[in-house]
């Protein structure tokens, strides 16, 4: 049986029962962090603070909004924006974080790309960030079918006939999803309850396995240096905090990102109180209506790229190339064969694939949001075979990367 003595403090009693110190020491102030860093490593916590934005301004609207077919709309932008008091404002925090933390996504994703933060070892920190990005993926796009606007019930419409993959006809499966023929009040009941339960405790079990894995590992550094961690922090517990090449998780490194979390958060509240429709749709803010498709369907902006690698395409070829755009990301720690874990300025060809890749996915994004007329078709045509072709370039040029 284990041995207790009596507590001296509430904390004392605690630290008996539940380890506090032994965590804290775990995941915080024995948390090695390199110095060598810069203020993209604090994109973590911004995408924390904007998740904990998204749950509490989730929670306040969830006590107003009606998910019913007849009333959604109404319980959204009447109800919600003109009844409740302060309404207006977590509408537009949930809104604008919707958005915003796709963007911080995409920065965070880049930059692990760039410095190979997912190269040996730290393979599990890069497929739990990419399931993470999944799940957040799955929150967004059921969360956009709440409001039950027009581009909303299309959208849903749309994207829920990808699951009768083309040729197959495989319309049972696009019925059993909606629970319906159309999207209706079984489609709308079974998206609230994702959104507001079973994804979010997903998200917070993926952001448990991203932070655990990070733990062993640990985070890399802007010039790719192997670092000692045990030896290093040992200089750091010594008192050579100067000589030494890391710093505590807490508090020293967070001090650094509370300086960038609250310059974003200056950004973030400017555009919730001044330009917080900058990424929602005009159409969405008309009632759904089924008998009257809007001229011209697309997602939100975050998912335009792989809807215009999805468009260009007969069905069935589309359908496969949007299959390969959603799961090739996970598989980068695997495809790229370099032993080389450095920033890509020092990776030779690897550098111009970098660059060719960020491009191409932001002309993908722009030629998602057009019509699909000249010259906008042949252009997000291309760009989408540039993006496959990428992918299965970077074994190859990889391959022959010399050890540096």
């Amino acid at each position: 049986m284990a041995h207790f003595t009596k507590a001296t403090s509430v904390h004392d009693w605690l630290n008996q029962r539940l380890g506090i110190d032994t965590v804290r020491r775990v995941m915080a102030t024995e948390y090695w962090i390199p110095k060598n860093i810069n203020f993209l490593w604090a994109m973590g916590m911004v995408l924390a603070i904007t998740f904990g934005l998204l749950l509490v301004s989730g929670i306040f609207l969830l006590m107003y909004y009606q998910p019913n077919v007849a009333t959604a709309f109404d319980s959204v932008n009447y109800t919600i924006m003109k009844e409740v008091e302060f309404g207006w404002l977590w509408r537009h925090i949930h809104g604008v974080a919707a958005s915003v933390v796709f963007l911080i996504i995409y920065i965070h994703m880049f930059t692990g790309i760039y410095y190979g933060s997912y190269k040996k070892g730290r393979e599990m920190i890069w497929i739990s960030g990419m399931l993470l990005f999944v799940a957040f993926s799955a929150e967004a796009f059921s969360g956009y079918m709440l409001p039950w606007g027009q581009m909303s019930y299309w959208a849903g419409m749309v994207i829920t006939n990808l699951f009768a993959g083309g040729s197959l006809h495989a319309d049972g499966l696009v019925e059993w999803i909606r629970g319906d023929y159309v999207p209706a009040q079984a489609f709308l009941n079974r998206f609230f309850m994702l959104h507001v339960l079973l994804i979010p405790l997903a998200i917070l079990g993926l952001i448990g396995l991203h932070f655990g894995a990070l733990r062993i590992p640990h985070v890399n550094n802007q010039d790719g240096e192997e670092i000692d961690f045990d030896a290093e922090s040992k200089k750091y517990l010594a008192g050579d905090k100067a000589g030494s090449k890391v710093i505590r998780f807490a508090n020293d490194f967070m001090s650094k990102d509370m300086m960038v979390v609250g310059i974003y958060l200056v950004f973030f509240f400017y555009l919730v109180f001044f330009h917080y429709d900058f990424a929602m749709d005009p159409v969405n803010f008309d009632p759904a209506d089924g008998l009257k498709t809007p001229a011209h369907i697309y997602p939100e902006w975050y998912f335009l790229w792989s809807y215009e690698i999805l468009r260009p395409f007969s069905t069935d070829v589309g359908l496969m190339a949007f299959g390969f755009a959603q799961v090739i990301f996970m598989l980068l720690p695997f495809l790229d064969r370099s032993p080389n874990a450095l920033p890509a300025s020092r990776r030779g060809l690897f550098k111009f694939w970098f660059w060719a890749m960020l491009i191409d996915m932001i002309v993908l994004t722009a030629m998602g949001k057009v019509p699909p007329i000249e010259p906008f078709g042949t252009i997000g045509f291309y760009a989408a075979l540039t993006f496959i072709s990428l992918w299965i370039l970077l074994p190859i040029i990889t391959m022959f990367e010399k050890k540096v």
